[in-house]
């Protein structure tokens, strides 16, 4: 059962705080930073946005500023209590559940910190987090973290070989082998799909992914020669990406385009075709790998009328999970498109939570700073997954959000309260409250929007609270 959000140990009990949920199993060999976790995490969920003393009333800041540099407290044993429980909720529910690999870089520039590496262009200095986000596909809603490594790029030297790259400790591709390694054996029973994508185009990783019983789809990045099954029967050498483009079509469907610099967000008519293939290990190894090749599927999708002046969608896809039927190839595309959710979940990190803001002198207190808040990103995004809910119309809120906010909320909106309210009838209010306006031809309200209404609804909140606290005293 998932902690009422906007429930706190000031508004009803620890057996509903969010701070206790995700972080009340973190074992520090204190009990005592463990309560400091939680009452952090509290404060933090309710004032995402900002600085730390922005987001901390200056008792808490001081006591967060000696738990991140506490020598028994680190970043793993910090995400240790959330990806426990990512792990348990993915456990024994039913539908498939997607596991979204992906590195982003986080811009420390400003701070005095010796131990920081090269990003972006290599002018500014800062560490890549590598995250592996749950998500619940049947449900429509992100789970939590699996696992979060964070890593500083080093400056290879010139001349390096090969061969001393691939065995280097601080390999960047390492970090894909790492989310593997974080996801584990599958249990049985349970279909657990990574999404990769080109960064994840490596044998190692496949192979990787494919000795723990992980299904995955891996956007494919190479033209690399593979073997095929020819109209005879006979295995013959295919260049990949060139065969699976004269694949016959199996079906046809409409895709979202993320929007970039460059375009829109958009929608694409693509054409979808499926077949399988063999895929070797390289003759020269890259990375840690064995010599046995991989039996594999590639799903092409590709736009076939792309707008003027727009860049033709195009997808080649790995995958280990049989495909040659019509609906196991939209099945397995339906699953890709739910990759961009990890580049929101970097937006929520950054732009919600604003994980590169604070100001330490030490790594170490950074990289606790930045589980912690990873942990708050999570529940952003679950803001906005709980009003596209199937059952949003007929749950009530009150089951997953605190009932002071569905209170003030109503009260706010529509000038009484009501207890009854639905989840989605809260979650569109909340959205109006941050700003959107609800016409019939706006889009689904999005994190960012509901975020804002978020931090309006705190200080609603606790305005509330402190009247009738004073009321009763």
């Amino acid at each position: 059962m998932d902690a009422v959000i906007g429930a706190s140990e000031a508004s009803s009990g620890l057996a509903g705080s969010f701070g206790l949920e995700h972080f009340g199993a973190c074992d520090f060999n204190d009990k005592r930073l463990t309560a400091r976790a939680v009452l952090t995490a509290d404060a933090l969920m309710k004032h995402p946005a900002g600085t730390l003393p922005a987001k901390l009333p200056r008792a808490q800041l001081l006591g967060f500023y000696d738990f991140a540099n506490n020598p028994k407290v680190s970043h793993d044993n910090v995400l240790a209590g959330h990806v426990q429980r990512t792990r348990e909720q993915m456990c024994g529910t039913p539908g498939v559940k997607l596991i979204i690999h992906d590195t982003t870089e986080a811009d420390f520039s400003g701070l005095d910190i010796a131990d920081l590496g090269p990003i972006g262009n290599g002018n500014c200095r800062g560490l890549l987090l590598h995250n592996v986000l749950a998500f619940d596909l049947e449900r429509g809603e992100v789970i939590g973290l699996l696992g979060q490594f964070v890593h500083r790029r080093r400056k290879v030297p010139k001349g390096e070989s090969s061969q001393a790259k691939r065995a280097h400790p601080e390999r960047e591709s390492r970090l894909w082998i790492r989310g593997a390694e974080a996801v584990g054996q599958v249990p049985v029973g349970e279909v657990w799909v990574n999404l990769n994508d080109r960064g994840g185009d490596g044998f190692e990783n496949l192979e990787k992914q494919q000795s723990f019983g992980q299904c995955f789809c891996v956007r494919s990045k190479s033209n690399r020669r593979v073997q095929v099954r020819d109209k005879a029967g006979r295995m013959v050498w295919r260049k990949l990406h060139n065969w699976a483009r004269r694949l016959p079509t199996l079906a046809r469907k409409t895709v979202k385009v993320s929007a970039n610099t460059a375009q829109p967000e958009r929608e694409a008519a693509v054409r979808i075709a499926a077949g399988a293939v063999r895929v070797p290990a390289p003759h020269s190894k890259r990375g840690e790998h064995g010599d046995q090749p991989l039996d594999l599927w590639v799903v092409h999708v590709r736009e076939e009328d792309p707008p003027a002046n727009t860049e033709r969608l195009e997808w080649f896809i790995l995958t280990n999970v049989p495909t040659e039927k019509k609906e196991q190839a939209l099945e397995r595309v339906g699953w890709y498109e739910k990759r961009p959710m990890i580049e929101e979940y970097h937006k929520a990190q950054k732009t919600g939570c604003a994980m590169e803001s604070p100001q330490f002198t030490t790594r170490h207190a950074l990289e606790v700073t930045v589980a912690m808040l990873s942990v708050v990103a999570v529940l952003l995004l679950r803001l906005r997954d709980l009003s596209r809910r199937p059952d949003a119309d007929t749950t009530a809120a009150t089951e997953v959000i605190d009932a002071d906010y569905v209170e003030v909320l109503s009260l706010w909106r529509l000038r009484e309260a009501k207890p009854a309210w639905s989840i989605k009838e809260f979650l569109y209010a909340l959205a109006r409250l941050g700003g959107h306006l609800g016409r019939r031809g706006d889009r689904l309200p999005g994190w960012l929007v509901l975020w804002r209404g978020w931090m309006e609804l705190q200080r609603m909140v606790e305005g509330a609270r402190l009247t009738r606290k004073k009321t009763c005293g």
